[in-house]
This record gives structure tokens, sequence and C-alpha cells, in this order.
């Protein structure tokens, strides 16, 4: 109870600045429209398929989340800063209890976004189906991922610091590394090598398995999406009761 209080509040924070909100839920939608709008004009004898709905639309709705990192961590670095945590130090509630107020709001936020995401893909032409639930399921490690990055950034640095690092730096990283704007095979090499050890290409890759309908080739990449967010979330937990333990 104390956790859904908390995350109550967390959610009405995140309301009060319509402009952050507006941009982390519509600009995926943007990116969507403007790159759909890209591949009518690539003429059909290219062969370029990247920008296709059914490629297009689970890449952008995996890349989406990386917003969720940005709200998460920007609130807790605030709430640190000022006296609102040093105060609900001194209240019965533990470390937990404000990691999931933190957590919930932002996966809650983070459906609605692949859920606009999707239902406009289909208005561009994905075909509507059983898969897009599924595709929707295999974005919570992703979501849960940036999270635990949002919530570690926010328990080290000022809010200043967390909008560098889960702003323009993670939505860049995240971007090139997922194979998202194009084939990480056309690069080939080390990059190649590099995006297949990170999370979020096999995040990428889960979602359109999902959409695709090659169901046997979720689980593994949703493997190695999980195993980051549970080692991030653990460390960003960690942390976060170190600085609740010293008062900072």
């Amino acid at each position: 109870m104390r956790s859904l209080l908390f995350a109550e509040r967390n959610v009405k924070e995140v309301l009060r600045d319509p402009i952050n909100l507006f941009f982390g839920l519509g600009f995926p939608l943007i990116l969507l429209i403007l790159m759909s709008a890209i591949n009518s004009n690539i003429p059909a004898e290219a062969g370029n398929t990247m920008f296709e709905i059914n490629n297009l639309a689970p890449g952008i709705a995996t890349f989406g989340p990386v917003f969720m990192s940005l709200f998460s961590g920007m609130l807790l670095s605030k709430d640190r800063t000022s006296s609102f945590l040093m105060r609900l130090f001194t209240s019965p509630m533990t470390s937990a209890n404000f990691i999931m107020g933190y957590t919930l709001p932002m996966i809650l936020f983070a459906i609605c976004q692949s859920i606009i995401t999707f239902f406009a893909a289909g208005l561009l032409g994905l075909t509507i189906s059983a898969n897009i639930l599924l595709a929707i399921v295999t974005l919570v490690p992703t979501t849960v991922l940036f999270i635990g990055i949002g919530l570690l950034c926010g328990s080290l640095m000022n809010d200043k610091a967390v909008g560098g690092i889960c702003g323009a730096l993670l939505t860049n990283v995240a971007g090139w590394l997922s194979g998202i704007w194009f084939p990480i095979e056309l690069v080939g090499g080390r990059f190649k090598t590099l995006c297949q050890w990170l999370p979020f290409y096999h995040g990428a890759q889960a979602t359109k398995d999902a959409i695709s309908g090659r169901f046997n080739d979720i689980l593994p990449n949703l493997a190695v999406v999980s195993i980051y967010a549970v080692v991030i979330y653990i460390v960003a937990i960690m942390v976060f009761r170190r600085k609740m333990s010293s008062g900072k």
C-alpha cells in the first residue's frame, strides 16, 4: 500500500510536466510517421525493408521506453536534491517501497506508449493481431532495464547530469546499438559484435520476433535483456539503499 501511494504521487509529478510527458509519449509516434513517410518514397526496386511497418513499428516501440529512464532518473534526482526524500526517510517506508513507487508508474507509462505506437502502426498498415499483445509483453524487460538505468543515475547524479546521461547519451546509444535505424549486419565487424553483447539489440529483436511470429527466437533474446535488467536493477537498489542509510 505504501508503494502504491508513493507511485500515485509520482504519477502526479510526471503529469505536472506536460511537455516532457508529450515528448516521451509522442516522440516515438512522430518517428514512426516520419520513417513511414520516408519508406513510402523509397522505390520498390531498391529492395529496402528496414523501414517497412513490420520492422519499423517494433523497433520504434522498443526505442520508446528509453524515455522512462529519463523520467525515473529526473524524478528521483529532484527528490534527492530537495528535502522531500529526507522527510520520507523518517517514515516507515523501506527502500523497496521507494523503488517500487518509482518503477510502477514508469511501467504504466511505457505500456501506454507502446499501445499508442502499435495503434498508430495499425493505421499505417501493420496487421492487427494477438502478436501485438505478445510484443507489448516482450517490452517489459526492456522497460525495466531502462528504469533501472534511470534509478541508478538518479541515485548518483543531480537532475542536470541525469538529463545529459539518460536523455542525450542513452537515447543515442540505445538507438544506434539496437539496430533500429539500420541493420547491424551492414556495418559488421566489431560493431556487430558489440551490439550482440549489449541488451538493446536483443530487446529490439525480441519485439520484432513477436510481431513476425518467430516465437522460438523470443526467449533467447529476452534472456539477454532480462539478465542485464536484473543486474542493473539490483545495483540501482543497492546504491539507493546506501544513499538512504547515509541520509543523502
